[in-house]
């Protein structure tokens, strides 16, 4: 068996902070099944370990499911209630990496994501954009350098407890059952 060398430009290992001033975590979600959504989570956290070999990297997330924001507050206030997110119960979704692995000229980090109280793997496909320096925070203990990650996956509400099968006058679905997300991640490297 031989290891693949997997060598990514500028790469740096080391612990690297979410940037949430320049990261999204964005969601979409089909609508009476003739149109689609998009949302928001304004609040969330994570730690992203880049290690000396590429695919032994962890990444670990929190978001604050009552930050969400899909442009409409009444709708907003529908998704946190009891009907969906519920989150005067579960106020928070994690995410946990248990691996990194090669899929052809791409990445997949897997992972467990725990949403409603239920966990459940959820694989990401991984974009690396690249590795910098930081020339802005000179006094900041996360000066160095920055990285950038993107990711995406879909899953399914219904699996998670979110929601039900409600359809609309005519027999669709009012709300999808899969919901693809995208994640636009920059991070800062801790060096204090």
């Amino acid at each position: 068996m031989t290891t693949e060398l997997v060598e990514i430009p500028g790469y740096i290992a080391g612990t690297w902070a979410i940037d949430p001033v320049h990261s999204g975590v964005g969601f979409t979600i089909r609508h009476l099944m003739v149109s689609k959504v998009r949302g928001r989570f304004g609040t969330f956290e994570g730690t992203v370990v880049t290690g000396d070999d590429p695919l032994d990297s962890t990444v670990t997330a929190s978001i604050d499911l009552a930050s969400i924001d899909t442009g409409n507050a009444q709708r907003d206030e529908h998704v946190r209630s009891a009907d969906f997110l519920d989150v005067a119960t579960h106020p928070t979704m994690t995410y946990r990496s248990t691996g990194v692995r090669r899929d052809g000229d791409a990445f997949v980090l897997d992972g467990e994501l725990t949403l409603h109280g239920t966990t459940r793997p959820v694989p990401l496909k991984l974009e690396v954009e690249g590795f910098g320096p930081d020339p802005f925070r000179e006094d900041d203990p996360f000066k160095g350098a920055r990285a950038g990650f993107t990711a995406t996956g879909e899953v399914n509400r219904l699996e998670f407890g979110v929601g039900d099968r409600a359809t609309v006058p005519g027999g669709a679905l009012g709300l999808g059952e899969k919901v693809q997300i995208v994640l636009e991640i920059q991070a800062v490297l801790r060096t204090g």
